[in-house]
């Protein structure tokens, strides 16, 4: 019977399970390399060209997208093996089903994940640095990574924003869409690129928006997007921390996806509370993961806590402030810090699969 150093004294390995865990391995393996290929389907408008257009042999898919027919043809070949797409072999065709189009070919639709695709080849590229701030305890900032992380972390969250942003989650805040609709001052911090200061600012044109982030290459994409649709009028960006701000008797300071990823969140929730108006709500959403290792064994809490190992951890810890929380700190724990703040009320207000939305205040 084979042994293994990792096998306790006398212990023998069940090779039942050996088989099955390597199964495992060469599966997640296969998934790895196929996001190159899925990332790459997504920036050269493989996947759009597909959506739509019935069955397509690997020369007119090279022709739609002026591609070169033989990497095309290899490009379809791992994406028949992912079941990805469909091949006919008796008319030597591909194609890409209605629902696999969904959640790869239009950044529209709420389903829409390839961004994820994107912001990937960024953290394959700060493998080493993360392997020498395991054994520093140091981080790895944000800015230190590639272009793609950002525009990929924007892509990947706006269509999920733009679904449930307003119509959900300012809607389950008390008394907040009323505000806004009257015409209301927000504080979007950690705003990344501004998709959600944006999207705020075309729901409700009464109301001034400010994008905090401080992150200058970010902050500048925001503002190119912001004028490109016509929003220069109501919305602003300027980079500054989470701590430092300016600005005060903000109606509504929201953090999206970001608290987390601060080195000092209670100071953060704190500069909050001092830039809240009477009566105003701070909207914390962060990702949906327990604190509980075991209740994110699924696909959604595998991805969110392998991003933390990947971004949210070594970004916060960069930041040497005091507190390093991860993207699965839980609910308890940021109540906590949110009360200490003095942010009293926390209140759950919405859930989506990725997502949990609260309402925060005095």
């Amino acid at each position: 019977m084979a042994t293994s150093a990792g096998v306790g004294s006398g212990g023998t390995l069940d090779q039942d399970r050996v088989q099955a865990f390597l199964e495992r391995v060469i599966t997640d393996s296969g998934a790895a390399v196929a996001g190159l290929c899925t990332s790459l389907g997504d920036r050269l408008g493989l996947y759009t060209a597909m959506a739509g257009a019935g069955p397509l042999t690997s020369a007119q898919l090279a022709a739609r997208t002026g591609l070169v027919e033989r990497y095309v043809r290899e490009w379809l070949a791992a994406q028949v093996a992912g079941e990805y797409v469909s091949y006919a072999p008796d008319t030597d065709t591909y194609l890409l089903p209605a629902e696999h189009a969904a959640v790869l070919a239009d950044p529209e639709l709420p389903t829409y994940a390839a961004g994820f695709f994107t912001a990937m080849q960024a953290l394959y590229a700060t493998e080493d640095a993360l392997m020498e701030a395991f054994r520093t305890g140091e981080g790895v900032g944000w800015e230190e990574h590639g272009t793609a992380l950002f525009a990929g972390t924007a892509k990947f969250f706006r269509p999920g924003y733009a679904a449930a942003l307003v119509p959900e989650w300012l809607t389950a805040l008390e008394g907040v869409r009323e505000k806004l609709e009257r015409g209301a001052r927000v504080a979007d911090v950690g705003c990344g690129y501004g998709y959600s200061t944006t999207l705020m600012a075309r729901a409700f044109p009464r109301s001034r928006f400010h994008g905090f982030d401080f992150h200058r290459p970010s902050i500048e994409a925001a503002r190119g997007i912001a004028d490109e649709e016509g929003l220069a009028d109501r919305v602003s960006f300027e980079v500054a921390t989470a701590q430092d701000y300016p600005g005060e008797d903000f109606d509504l300071i929201t953090f999206f996806d970001c608290l987390h990823d601060t080195g000092d969140p209670g100071g953060a929730l704190h500069h909050a509370e001092e830039a809240l108006a009477d009566g105003g709500t701070c909207m914390v959403v962060e990702p949906n993961a327990s604190a509980n290792a075991q209740e994110n064994a699924h696909p959604i809490g595998r991805a969110l806590t392998a991003a933390s190992v990947a971004v949210c951890l070594p970004s916060a810890l960069a930041q040497h402030g005091p507190q390093a929380l991860g993207n699965h700190a839980g609910e308890e724990t940021m109540r906590e810090i949110a009360d200490e703040a003095g942010l009293h009320h926390w209140r759950l207000a919405a859930e989506s699969p990725l997502n949990r939305v609260y309402a925060v205040g005095r």
